[in-house]
């Protein structure tokens, strides 16, 4: 037998030259990724197969700029469709074997032999790719999935205080459901910021899908109303129910003096649009 020598190209073609067999041990080290292989290619556009390959190319290459770009890549699309993160692991650390297992098979077939040196280089230079990959791909995941999740918070604030211009200086809020201390928070914050931005005169506070609220809350509710004529921008409550009436009553807060109130958002936009 004849030493070692690590060829880059003379690997990769042998590797090319078994790629049926590569792709069989690769799927029967990876027992249950193999099983959800179309499932992800379906919902996620990942060829599992195919991008193994590639990023054996990588690590045989020693390419990392290039690995580093495909985990990234990699990373988005995975947190892009909420795929499984356990799969991704296994798949890799399958690759990782596999890989190990047709460079033995590589070295008997050309019989050949590498020296103690020879071998814990090649063990050091694969094994640190294949972590650059995996760092790189759960940090491109992590960031992504970070985005995802703001966009939605975002979104979720902007449909929890949908505020709806009805004329160039009047706006409508219609608030349904629960006000919570987080939601009067993002309601007190746009509020301000769209009488700002839009140099509102009237804003129209809808509160008929509001069934019922905490004396905090209501305190709050006054401190926004307190805002809104600060800025020079007058606030029509409307839809008040009765329950929620009789508590505000009992806790002695009134909204006569800081904003008109009107039966329904019907009637004030009647009024309103009257005016205008």
């Amino acid at each position: 037998m004849v030493s070692f020598v690590y060829e880059e190209e003379e690997i990769m073609e042998f590797l090319l030259q078994n790629k049926n067999d590569f792709e069989d041990y690769l799927l029967s080290e990876a027992v249950n990724v193999r099983e959800k292989i179309e499932e992800i290619l379906m919902v996620g556009n990942v060829d599992l197969l195919n991008n193994a390959h590639k990023l054996i190319r990588y690590i045989v290459e020693q390419n990392e700029a290039d690995l580093i770009i495909f985990a990234e890549q990699e990373g988005e699309t995975w947190a892009t469709h909420s795929l499984t993160l356990s799969f991704k692991l296994e798949w890799i650390q399958a690759i990782r074997r596999t890989l190990w297992t047709f460079f033995y098979k590589y070295e008997h077939t050309k019989d050949l032999v590498s020296d103690s040196y020879t071998f814990f280089e090649l063990e050091k230079e694969v094994n640190e790719k294949v972590d650059v990959f995996l760092k790189s791909f759960f940090v491109s995941y992590s960031d992504y999935k970070d985005k995802l999740i703001l966009a939605q918070q975002n979104l979720v604030k902007n449909l929890s205080v949908p505020i709806i211009p009805v004329t160039p200086t009047t706006c409508v809020l219609p608030l349904i459901g629960t006000i919570d201390d987080s939601r009067i928070g993002i309601i007190e914050e746009k509020v301000l910021m769209e009488i700002s931005n839009l140099r509102l005169q009237t804003l129209i506070l809808d509160l008929s899908g509001i069934s019922e609220m905490d004396v905090e809350i209501m305190n709050r509710l006054l401190n926004i109303l307190d805002g809104t004529a600060m800025m020079g921008c007058k606030t029509v409550v409307t839809g008040l129910r009765p329950g929620v009436v009789i508590k505000m009553v009992r806790a002695g807060v009134d909204f006569e003096d800081k904003a008109e109130t009107k039966l329904t958002l019907q009637q004030a936009l009647k009024d309103h649009l009257i005016v205008s």
